[in-house]
């Protein structure tokens, strides 16, 4: 279910990294399981299924999901996962993430007229009966747009759509580019927009919201109280394959068939998804505790063996990456504002501390692979997007050197001051995660100690997932930089990550440079292949030298499914829709 981003965890390794404290670096490198994960399939054998049958699906993660079920005010993927048994996007998509005609809705684009019409297939009913109307589709642009939701989902690219703007700042009552012909109850939203862009035409492009909001169950409900009411948090409703049952909140949901999914009655009579640490999943792998489960690549060699179970891989439209705090997020104009003075505001400290560290060693070696360095922002998935020239910042303790010397960091006894002479002390916040998370991360500390660089942790301590990206999007003033991560939006617009629009730049760098290129590959002229791929790898080698943002590392996605379950499957046409994923999950006849 990858419509549109959300908050990652960081992948975690075993505790064979300790010994990376003293070395820095390994020449023993191994990608036996990166060569094994390479030749599992992408979706389980195709069985003659069965109707009926209950199964468990393990949510491996250390924390809580925040259980915020609802798209517009949805962040975590936690809750996107224990969410997509129900959460259904209007839109389906080939492989290749492209929308086509098959889902719920169809989406017609006019570029002379400037429109995208959304079209609701009659007999798509929300799950207490209620056909999904053109309101549901306003409904949720209102709930991005209106600051008392406080969405962290809107960006300055919404304003794309007549009257966006002006309804987030509260100049308008209503969304004027919206417009219903049939009426609020009709079957058709026409969004009336400045300009189309190029990426409108597959998932994710983040200028077209892909999902719809109950609006006869939640409106009247204040938008400042939305996020906190019984209507997402306790009694939500969908209209995909299964409605809710029960929900512990943190915990677990459990769900069942939607009698009125427009598709037909899915094929499962109970899906539960439960929380589980990452410390327990190898166990409940072999135990066979759950039907579904992520193996932690760091636990790969304990499960690779396991009877009944077939695994299935892919790489995702992920990244890890280092952000480096350089201003805040205005809320009253809804724009980052750098600070020229910020501590972290000094290109060759960045690019030191980047080059600083060993990541290539810690998560290659030490998950066979599974684990790895990547150089740029853009995924190698999104293909010729994909700039294969940048090496990124590779292992190299002599450049930092180098970097700081130049710069003006001397070294003042054990530790180096700013270029003013004044102490340098570095804040690091880092996400709490298995039990080998904090050597992992006392290793990166280790490496930039060598350098001179007195780094510590905020807080003197891991921080959980929650309370971790409660601070990145407050700007706690406490947190320098800090180690996070991204699932993707299927389409490589960059204009919803790091514009100077979007709450989601969370580094809070702003640059005419930036701007530019961001505006240019969703231009009108990206329209021509071509010149969109060129401003996507100019883009990329302007962020790898600014180095405000550094990505670190992606990873296989490897699960662990029961071997008596067909019609399981990571393929982006299956596992984009969710939805599509679910309905056709069952036990083999």
């Amino acid at each position: 279910m990858k419509k549109g981003k959300f908050l990652g965890s960081l992948g975690v390794v075993s505790a064979a990294a300790l010994t990376l404290v003293a070395c820095g670096k390994s020449s023993n490198t191994s990608n036996e399981g990166a060569k094994t994960a390479s030749k599992f399939p992408i979706e389980t054998k195709t069985k003659a299924a069965k109707q009926g049958g209950s199964i468990k699906v393990a949510e491996v993660v250390d924390t809580p999901f925040v259980g915020v079920f609802n798209e517009e005010l949805q962040m975590d993927q936690p809750s996107a996962d224990v969410s997509s048994p129900g959460q259904e996007s209007l839109f389906d998509t080939d492989d290749h993430y492209k929308i086509n005609d098959k889902g719920p809705a169809t989406l017609k684009l006019d570029r002379k007229a400037k429109t995208a019409t959304i079209t609701i297939k009659k007999g798509v009913k929300w799950s207490d009966g209620k056909q999904v109307t053109a309101k549901d589709i306003e409904y949720a642009y209102e709930i991005i747009a209106n600051k008392a939701t406080k969405s962290q989902r809107y960006a300055s690219q919404f304003n794309i759509i007549n009257g966006m703007k002006e309804y987030h700042e509260g100049k308008a009552k209503t969304i004027s580019g919206i417009e219903m012909p049939d009426g609020e109850n009709g079957r058709v939203a026409v969004l009336h927009c400045q300009e189309l862009k190029p990426g409108m035409y597959y998932s994710g492009n983040g200028y077209i919201w892909e999902n719809a909001a109950p609006y006869h169950y939640l409106k009247d409900i204040p938008f400042s109280k939305l996020e906190s009411s019984d209507q997402l948090r306790k009694r939500p409703i969908f209209f995909g394959p299964y409605k809710v049952q029960k929900i512990v909140r943190g915990q677990s949901v459990t769900w069942v068939p939607n009698k009125y999914y427009w598709r037909g009655k899915p094929k499962l009579d109970k899906i539960t998804y439960q929380v589980i640490s990452p410390n327990s999943s190898s166990q409940a792998i072999k135990s066979h505790k759950f039907d579904i489960t992520r193996v932690s690549n760091d636990q790969w060699k304990n499960v690779k063996d396991t009877k009944d179970v077939n695994f299935v891989a892919q790489i995702p439209l992920y990244y890890g990456y280092l952000g480096f705090k350089v201003g805040k997020w205005d809320a009253k104009k809804s724009k980052n504002v750098m600070n020229p003075n910020s501590k972290m505001n000094n290109k060759s400290l960045r690019q030191a501390i980047s080059y600083a560290m060993n990541t290539d060693a810690v998560y290659k070696h030490y998950t066979d692979g599974l684990s790895f360095q990547i150089p740029t922002l853009i995924p190698e998935q999104f293909g010729d997007y994909f700039d294969k020239d940048i090496k990124g910042y590779t292992y190299n303790l002599k450049k930092a050197n180098q970097l700081l010397d130049k710069a003006g960091y001397k070294k003042k006894g054990e530790w180096r001051v700013q270029p003013n002479g004044k102490p340098l002390k570095i804040h690091l916040l880092a996400m709490s995660g298995t039990a080998i998370q904090q050597p992992l991360i006392q290793n990166f500390i280790q490496q930039w100690k060598k350098i001179g660089l007195n780094v510590s942790l905020v807080n003197g301590r891991l921080t959980e997932f929650n309370s971790f990206y409660d601070k990145v999007q407050n700007d706690d003033p406490s947190v320098d930089m800090f180690l996070a991560a991204w699932g993707l939006s299927t389409e490589p617009s960059q204009e919803q990550m790091y514009s100077e629009g979007t709450m989601s730049n969370y580094s809070r760098f702003v640059t005419p440079e930036n701007t530019k290129l961001i505006k240019e590959m969703d231009s009108q002229k990206a329209f021509d292949h071509k010149y969109r791929v060129n401003k996507f790898h100019e883009w990329q080698k302007y962020m790898n030298d600014e180095a405000y943002v550094v990505p670190t590392m992606n990873r296989y996605q490897i699960d662990a499914v029961n071997s008596k379950i067909t019609g399981y499957s990571l393929k982006p046409s299956k596992l984009n829709n969710g939805h599509q994923l679910w309905y056709q999950v069952a036990f083999a006849k």
